[in-house]
């Protein structure tokens, strides 16, 4: 008998730029291949390795099936199954209680980009919190620093659109591995340098792109504004930039020359590590080279000066003037085009039924501090999807402390057990983004997807939106949006008399798949600041340099930290195999997320070989790593590639049990890259012991 074959389309919900447009082939109800949609004009037939596996982890046979109470200690992992009925009375029972006892907004919703799908994301679950009245979550541990620092100089997240790189001469990669975590950028580069094109990159790691590159500027870790107020230095006193431009498109300019003026290249090689040649030779090159793009991305902004590093290196091409150029200008994001309505949405007035007012913000850098420390009333239950704050969180001990107190009731939306889900009352199963429907923009060009369904969902597992419709009416929440439909949410959406949407329907997104914002065009593709038009009031780009001084993070070389007792800079930058803790399941991205890579000149004296167990620590803990010695780092600087299960290290710790949870300067975003540690040479170290994912059927 011929078995039933199918296509079916989907869309990629992970956290990455690219937002792919997928192809999946089902065979009897099961997905047999699954491959980029060679239609899509950014996905082009390929995917990265990570969503090339994908359908490992659809069926694995780790995939949590069913609800699950915790019957162990908080952090053991042992559960036992539990029907939904029993779930969804014993959530809505303690947080009436929680409500009644210490007011609603003891209740913390975490979650962050675990989907971006719109409704499985930011949907059905903003309205019931809203509505419950429960304390709101600064979503910041990802961009908000570069997004604070992009509004600052541009006023919206615009950028050039990624079919543009292939028109360019100078691509300058600024904390962008763009191979590793933006790979569909890279065929446009490839075009490029086969035109005759130049690949630079800049960051502190020897990533695959640096590998790949003509040039690779190595800065000390969180050194980034200093490096742009260099180059500005030099563009400004060699007379290159373009006056034009800055006369009837900026304001302040004279102000960031005053700035720029401060910082000589022979100060910036200091403070950087750049040799002051290569800040002239860098800054006369991007200058005179027409079109020269910026690929910035967000490691960038993990730092210190993270957020004014990003206002600063976005300055640039409006110094030059290469936003006119096709293949010029600069992309770190392009989630302003997708001007949705969010506020229908998410029903953000639905607080004031709730409480008469907003409700209170906690910043989710600070887990920690909310789970063990916050006042007036403390964190008594938290519910935690699309995020796994256990592992991913900056310091881990204090994050750990908070999610085992016996008082903390605690909810966890999941796919795997993860170090989050082992610390769990209530676990319930999610679906995967092959399983529901849902709309999707995208932070790396400027397509509009939706999805149905590809595959049946496994088990009992349920979409985001129906556990948080469920939850609604267990609550007694009787408003007509919490019966809305996943149609009728995606209308509301697309309702938001945007030019950049209008004649784009649910109906038109579910019939091509894909669909191009309505961006103007003159010819030459989406400029967005050829003639001005920036996002400020007055349509120009602000140049004013006032908060544009740089001073050394506290935890690095020039900080005034206790660098003599921890003298090495760590970087917890992202593993090119997995994203963040999502593919943490996998054993060879454990391999991968278990190293810390040394330079020669820091491990020979330390005693340390290739292969040997290390151990990482600081004030605020220890991790245990295994060392690869080579020059993927300077001296000086060591790398861990992130983020480990933290379960799968030995003690239960992995590498954010010595990040801090300090703020940047604007934005709230973490500083990751700014962790000063001490490395050494274990002795008889224990092999790991895997802890946790004990179910109890």
């Amino acid at each position: 008998m011929t078995a039933a074959r199918e296509t079916r389309h989907a869309v990629c919900a992970l956290d990455c730029p690219d937002c792919c447009s997928l192809v999946v082939t089902v065979e009897n109800g099961q997905a047999t291949r699954l491959r980029g949609n060679p239609e899509h004009p950014v996905t082009r037939g390929f995917l990265c390795a990570k969503v090339a596996q994908y359908l490992e982890r659809e069926y694995s046979p780790e995939r949590l099936l069913y609800p699950l109470r915790r019957t162990g200690a908080k952090g053991e992992g042992r559960f036992t199954r539990i029907g939904w009925d029993d779930a969804l009375d014993e959530i809505a029972g303690r947080l009436q209680a929680i409500a009644r006892e210490f007011g609603p907004e003891a209740i913390l919703p975490y979650s962050y980009a675990g989907t971006m799908g719109f409704l499985n994301g930011s949907g059905m679950d903003r309205r019931f919190f809203h509505r419950l009245g429960a304390s709101r979550l600064d979503r910041t541990i990802c961009s908000a620093a570069g997004g604070a620092g992009l509004m600052e100089s541009l006023g919206v997240r615009l950028g050039t659109a990624p079919e543009q790189f292939r028109l360019s001469r100078l691509i300058v990669a600024w904390g962008a591995n763009i191979h590793g975590t933006n790979v569909h950028l890279w065929p446009f580069i490839l075009e490029a340098r086969r035109q005759g094109a130049r690949l630079y990159v800049i960051d502190p790691v020897e990533t695959k792109t640096a590998r790949l590159a003509d040039k690779h500027l190595r800065p000390y870790p969180g050194s980034d504004l200093a490096l742009a107020l260099g180059l500005l230095h030099v563009i400004f006193g060699e007379g290159l930039e373009d006056r034009d431009y800055l006369e009837r498109f900026t304001t302040g300019s004279e102000s960031l020359r005053a700035r720029a003026s401060e910082y000589p290249p022979e100060r910036v090689e200091h403070l950087t590590g750049i040799a002051r040649q290569d800040i002239v030779s860098l800054a006369r090159e991007y200058a005179t080279t027409r079109p020269a793009a910026i690929r910035l991305n967000y490691g960038v902004q993990r730092s210190e000066r993270g957020g004014r590093a990003t206002q600063a290196i976005a300055l640039l091409p409006a110094v030059t003037g290469s936003w006119k150029d096709p293949g010029g200008g600069l992309q770190m994001t392009t989630s302003g085009a997708f001007q949705v309505n969010r506020a229908a949405l998410e029903r953000p007035d639905l607080q004031q039924k709730a409480l008469g007012r907003e409700a209170r913000l906690i910043n989710m850098a600070e887990a920690g501090h909310a789970l063990t420390s916050v006042a007036g009333p403390p964190v008594q239950a938290i519910i935690v999807y699309n995020s796994n704050p256990a592992a991913i969180a900056p310091n881990q001990n204090k994050v750990l402390r908070g999610f085992r107190r016996e008082d903390l009731f605690t909810v966890v939306l999941e796919q795997f057990q993860t170090d989050t889900a082992d610390h769990a009352d209530i676990v319930l199963p999610a679906t995967t983004f092959l399983e529901h429907t849902d709309a999707y923009l995208a932070y790396g060009h400027y397509y509009l997807q939706m999805a149905r369904p590809a595959l049946p969902r496994p088990g009992e597992c349920r979409s985001n939106v129906e556990i948080f419709r469920a939850l609604a009416r267990r609550m007694g929440f009787d408003d007509p949006c919490f019966d809305e439909s996943e149609d009728g949410m995606i209308r509301a959406l697309l309702d938001s008399g945007s030019p950049y949407l209008e004649g784009i329907t649910l109906e038109r997104l579910e019939r091509e798949h894909f669909v191009r914002l309505n961006l103007p065009e003159n010819g030459d593709g989406f400029l967005p600041f050829k003639e001005g038009g920036f996002g400020r009031p007055d349509g120009k780009c602000n140049l004013s340099a006032e908060h544009l001084d740089y001073t050394p993070p506290v935890e690095s070389r020039l900080g005034t930290a206790a660098a003599a007792r921890y003298p090495l800079e760590l970087v917890s930058s992202k593993n090119d195999e997995s994203l963040n803790s999502t593919f943490g399941h996998r054993g060879w991205v454990d391999e991968q997320t278990a190293l810390l890579e040394v330079h020669p000149d820091d491990a020979a004296p330390r005693g340390i070989a290739n292969g040997d167990t290390v151990a990482v620590y600081n004030d605020r803990g220890r991790c245990s790593l295994t060392a690869r010695v080579g020059t993927t780092v300077r001296t000086g600087v060591v790398r861990a590639p992130s983020v480990r299960w933290s379960k799968r290290s030995p003690g239960g710790r992995g590498i954010n049990v010595l990040t801090q949870d300090k703020l940047t300067d604007i934005g709230g975003g973490p500083v990751f890259y700014n962790c000063l540690v001490q490395v050494e040479k274990c002795e008889n170290a224990p092999s790991p012991q895997p802890r946790g994912s004990s179910v109890v059927s």
